[in-house]
């Protein structure tokens, strides 16, 4: 992203600011004055001309560096991790700072823009062209081939995670232990620690030695190592983390490895996220592979598919980690070793009749390699590990040889393991070849080739390059979407079963919440007595990491499994969700003081107020029942870093209730009436009682809803308007109804009025206070895909919309919400779509600054078979098609819809956000709570995809469509901003822009909400508890640091660990927001991060010691090596914390309370 920069290139101004006046710069100077400068200057001409030739050398060292010697190819070896060279600015002309944005050779952008997207026959590599050599390549530096035994295990596809262990997963594990003990030039490369962790439950003793001593004698390389190899397009940054830390920290804990390759050979398109996170665990080298079939031919044309990927803002070379792209169309073993696959497929020696395997499909079979034959099979290898050779620069050459689920048995093993070995053996023997070639691991190609690289300079004649790996070039940007082939875009998945991607967020926040509050119970516990209820949820608490970091995987969250496993997963995450939920409503009442003793026997006083009666339904409230006399505690945790001001909502069976505080002290409340999406009966007989709340960072509060409490106003009930052409509505008691007059309904608040058109229930148009207006033109449309599936989007055409006029609406109109319930007539009797708009009031609120929306949808039935569904807001925003949307609710990527590649080309992952700008900075942003699929694909308009329903497989190997989808909702918050500073149009800005700090904390509010929880039993209102919050935190943070996760990371161990192994982990984010837009986001910021925040102070009544930057895997403290610029370094002392926007950072620490 393009960046205001301070200490190390970061400005610190956040905001245009005028100097004041210098009082003496009113006087004019006298001639006088000016006559004694000329003079000094004649007297001292040849010191000054020498002192600013020295300046100006100076300058250019420090520009360009020190120039090489110009007969030299040869480098001295660098450290790994190099000193990060000075950063080179880009100038904005905004008012307000410098915007940064990396310097790099390559964008992704300028790839897409350049390329033709013509799909031409390339031959044998049809994705390519005709590749040829001379033969006098490798003369003076042979050719070095390193085969890397590999095999692709899913937790999770086809079959569940437990079904492919027991039948696949366990067997593969025992065949690489038995057959790579027999020689030890054998090697081999495991990636899913789910496997591995549940081979060594069952493994004897003498096979567990024997898996760790290959490990530690570098025949078997642990890559990656999480508990998965995740998704990238739809998995959140804190999920991430999560996965590969648990994968990480049971390797190291169970073998003492650390793993420091990457290998993601089989998710869906990538994101620059996942480099960071990487680069911020240690990590030196990553492996990619499913890329956009152009774009790894126009890499390949300029020998770039070896580069450093650079995260867009950085300035400074700090997230420099270097990228190995595989070139061909797939990882299995006819695409790995040459451009050839028909030749390629004969040295796949698991393709012949005593294997399960599918055999060559070009016709041509693999053959026994003996003594007759082994020279022209040599051969024939060899040429093709030449021609893949020339598509890169160095003469170190990767060929994987493996697929999915290889290796099951030692017969497979023995075949692969002795044909290569002989054709090794004949290559290597044979000086004339030029070549050497053997098994090897990641690390021995990454070893091998940086140390070539090191001999020899391959860069390009100007070439920015990267101080960490010389003679690569540099590159930034994204790899979505991807194509495989033709116009086969895999755009699909971001939206595939998208009720269980909403399930994923609801158990990522609320296993952080979890974690929060273990730490907390933790760190203020003061004797063993109170240990016992967090330490005794440790193992579920694990098992929901792991549940969590499972549905990462690429065949889960992005909705491509069987519709079996797609039920194993959700089952997983709904025993977790209640787990961690029985949790919290315990760890509030110690938290609170209400009880000490022996809480983790007793029941919970307390339960959730959502529930979910199993694991694929939507949550529903708990009702309230305020009987006369009576009144309920309701408990709100807060899991932010900010104090948080907010309208919240309870289900109570009748109307008559009062709201107080936790000092029963009286709080304005609404009463409205409960709505179902149910054409016949939307009216519940329930009603929604409203009020503010105000809730501690990271803390609790309580409040009371009391039945017969006398002295306190009851919730006022809302007004009621009607629209129906087809039912009349029954007016529910105690409320005021009318019916809705003229063409146009509207609802407002102190900011802004929304405008609806009656006949079909949408939203139109959005008016300010201030006098402008925003048409918004809401349209809800349905695409007809018949050559859809689980992972690509295929329509037929552009999308039709299905509103028609005559559905009912709901107006309900009160002091904290007013809500546009519109229930809309379709060609269906059922329709698949209903929705809300709401407004809300409420002071120091950001609610009152945004909509809401809310879509319940059901794409149930053989009448959407085939369909996709999606909302489009038409606005009237010169965005020029171009917008932006996120990265792993990380950072924003810059979007551009080209006329050159088909519509679902033009569709994008969203996890959490996508916004478009005018020329004139106005801001169009949509918030959301669960990734979603986005596109803008004319002038002014937003379109994001809801459901799909598809009967068709679509060739990509899961065997089904996608049929089994539930009713669910969708909640998107959208904001309309205006800057308060002169910007260039994004048009002409080729790089990332940032959301505004408001928006930023719009999307913390949206994604990390508010944990309810009710009493179960309602108490007399003669027995009144003294008042009831929790607030740890000593002050809330700066309003641009948030925190990660805040957990002690091993639970398990927690009584056994002494105090100096820090216990505790802190986990915080800076975020960089476009200071164009209102610094404080009308948000109540008081501060933001640009100065220090000191650990040692964070907490109230609780001591932090041994505190000491790690690795986002908690793995290493040598901090050298994760590239953080020199700040970060040694907190233990100060404990004084700056950190850099967009750096993820974490800390070890103990707590201690204060005696």
């Amino acid at each position: 992203m393009a960046f205001s920069t301070r200490r190390g290139g970061w400005a610190q101004t956040l905001l245009p600011f005028s100097a004041p006046p210098n009082p003496k710069s009113k006087h004019i100077r006298k001639p006088r004055r000016r006559l004694a400068l000329r003079d000094f200057i004649f007297t001292n001409f040849f010191t000054i001309g020498l002192t600013i030739s020295f300046f100006f050398f100076l300058i250019v060292v420090l520009r360009y560096g020190v120039p090489r010697p110009i007969s030299s190819h040869f480098k001295s070896r660098p450290p790994r991790f190099p000193k990060s060279r000075k950063p080179v600015y880009r100038k904005s002309d905004a008012l307000n700072d410098t915007v940064f944005s990396s310097t790099v050779d390559i964008t992704t952008k300028e790839l897409y823009d350049r390329i033709e997207f013509l799909d031409i026959d390339g031959g044998p590599w049809k994705q390519g062209w005709r590749v040829s050599y001379k033969g006098d390549e490798w003369d003076s530096e042979k050719l070095k081939v390193f085969v890397v035994p590999h095999s692709h295990n899913d937790p999770g596809w086809k079959l569940t995670v437990e079904e492919y262990y027991e039948r696949q997963s366990r067997r593969i594990l025992d065949t690489i232990v038995e057959t790579l003990s027999k020689d030890p030039r054998r090697k081999f490369i495991w990636e899913e620690m789910s496997y591995l962790e549940r081979w060594w439950r069952d493994a004897s003793e003498s096979k567990r030695e024997s898996f760790a001593n290959l490990v530690k004698n570098g025949q078997i390389e642990i890559v990656g190592g999480g508990w998965v190899m995740n998704d990238e397009a739809n998995s959140h940054y804190f999920a991430i983390i999560e996965q590969i830390a648990e994968g990480n920290m049971w390797l190291n804990d169970t073998i003492g490895v650390v793993p420091k390759n990457a290998w993601a050979i089989d998710p869906f398109g990538y994101s620059p996220t996942m480099a960071y996170l990487l680069r911020r665990m240690g990590f030196e080298n990553m492996l990619i592979q499913r890329t956009h079939y152009e774009l790894k031919k126009e890499l390949a044309l300029h020998k770039n598919l070896e580069y450093i990927w650079r995260q867009s803002w950085d300035t400074e070379e700090t997230t420099d980690i270097f990228v190995h792209m595989m070139p061909f169309y797939s990882y299995d073993i006819p695409h790995t070793c040459g451009p050839e696959p028909a030749i390629c497929c004969q040295f796949d020696f698991a393709r012949t009749h005593g294997f399960s395997y599918e055999l060559c499909p070009w016709g041509q079979h693999p053959v026994e390699t003996n003594r007759e034959n082994v020279q022209e099979r040599a051969e024939k290898l060899l040429d093709q590990y030449r021609k893949k050779s020339t598509l890169y620069r160095t003469n170190t050459l990767l060929v994987p040889l493996g697929d999915d689920f290889r290796y099951i048995s030692t017969d497979e093993a023995e075949a692969q393991f002795r044909n290569y070995q002989m054709l090794f053996d004949h290559i290597n023997s044979n000086p004339s070849l030029n070549a050497e070639a053997q098994f090897g691991t990641l690390e021995d190609y990454f070893e091998a080739l940086r140390e070539e690289a090191d001999r020899i300079n391959y860069s390009a004649p100007g070439e920015v390059g990267s101080g960490q790996v010389g003679g690569f070039p540099s590159l930034s940007g994204d790899f979505f979407t991807y194509a495989d082939r033709q116009q086969d875009y895999w755009s699909g998945y971001y939206v595939s079963r998208p009720f269980f991607k909403a399930v994923d967020r609801v158990l990522e926040q609320t296993l952080r919440a979890s974690e929060m509050m273990m730490a907390l119970l933790l760190g203020y516990c003061q004797r063993s007595q109170c240990e016992k209820l967090p330490t005794g949820f440790s193992y579920k608490l694990t098992a929901a990491r792991r549940n969590l970091a499972l549905f990462q995987h690429h065949d889960g969250v992005t909705g491509t499994a069987k519709d079996h496993v797609v039920q194993d997963y959700g089952s997983r995450m709904h025993t977790s969700l209640q787990d961690l939920q029985f949790f919290m409503s315990k760890g509030i009442e110690v938290l609170l003081g209400i009880r000490h003793e022996k809480s983790d026997q007793n029941p919970s006083q307390f339960e959730p107020e959502q529930v979910r009666s199993k694991y694929d339904a939507q949550p529903v409230h708990k009702v309230i029942n305020a009987r006369e006399g009576t009144y309920h505690s309701v408990v709100f945790f807060n899991p932010l870093e900010q104090t948080r001001e907010e309208v919240v909502m309870v289900i109570v069976n009748r109307p008559d209730v009062t709201v107080l505080d936790s000092n029963w002290t009286c709080v304005p409340s609404q009463i409205s009436p409960e709505l179902q999406y149910d054409k016949s009966k939307i009216f519940t007989g329930r009603h929604r009682v409203h009020w503010k709340v105000s809730v501690p960072a990271l803390g609790l509060q309580t409040y009371y809803i009391a039945n017969g409490f006398v002295g306190c106003e009851k919730a006022k009930p809302a007004k009621l308007k009607f629209f129906s052409k087809s039912t009349s509505l029954s007016c529910p008691t105690p409320y005021a109804c009318s019916k809705a007059e003229g063409d146009v309904a509207e609802i407002q608040n102190r900011h802004q009025t929304l405008n609806f058109d009656v006949r079909n229930g949408c939203l139109q148009k959005i008016s300010f206070k201030n006098g402008s207006q925003n048409v918004v033109g809401e349209e809800i449309s349905i695409y007809s895909s018949y050559g859809s599936g689980a992972y690509l989007f295929k329509p037929n055409g552009d999308a039709q919309s299905i509103i028609e006029a005559g559905g009912q609406m709901v107006i309900t109109e009160g002091p904290l919400m007013q809500e546009v319930f519109s229930y809309p007539r379709t060609a269906w009797e059922q329709t698949p779509i209903a929705h809300s708009t709401r407004l809300y009031n409420g002071d120091n609120t950001i609610q009152e600054l945004l909509i809401e929306k809310e879509y319940h949808v059901e794409l149930l039935g053989q009448d959407f078979n085939d369909k996709e569904l999606i909302v489009r807001y038409k606005t009237d925003i010169d965005n020029k098609k171009i917008f932006h949307s996120d990265l792993n609710g990380f950072q924003m990527s810059r979007r551009e819809t080209y006329d050159k590649i088909p519509l679902q080309g033009n569709y994008y992952p969203m996890p959490s956000l996508a916004f478009m700008q005018g020329s004139n900075g106005q801001r169009f942003s949509v918030h959301t709570r669960q990734s979603l699929g986005v596109a803008s694909l004319k002038e002014g308009w937003l379109e994001i995809m809801l459901d799909r329903r598809l009967v068709r497989d679509d060739g990509r190997g899961l065997g089904q469509g996608v049929m089994d989808n539930r009713p669910m909702n969708v909640v998107f918050h959208i904001l309309v901003e205006s800057n308060i500073s002169s910007t260039l149009s994004s048009v002409s800005k080729p790089f990332p822009l940032s959301p505004s700090l408001l928006s930023h904390r719009v999307g913390a509010h949206l994604n990390y909400p508010l944990h309810a929880f009710i009493a179960k039993k309602p108490q007399e209102l003669s027995v009144q508890p003294p008042p009831r919050s929790f607030s740890p935190l000593a002050a809330p943070l700066p309003c641009d640091l948030h925190i990660v996760s805040f957990k002690v990371p091993r639970p398990l161990k927690y009584s056994q660990q002494p105090l100096a192994d820090s216990r505790f982990v802190l986990i915080l984010q800076r975020r960089h927001w476009d200071s164009s837009y209102c610094r404080k986001g009308r948000s109540q910021c008081t501060r933001v991060a640009d100065e220090p925040v000191n650990l040692f102070y964070i907490f109230k009544g609780l001591a932090v010691l041994n505190a000491r930057a790690t690795s986002l895997n908690l793995l290493h403290e040598d901090t050298d090596i994760l590239g953080y610029s020199e700040q970060v370094g040694d907190v233990s002392q100060d404990g004084h914390v700056l950190i850099s926007p967009m750096e993820i950072q974490a800390y070890k620490l103990d707590l201690r309370p204060h005696q």
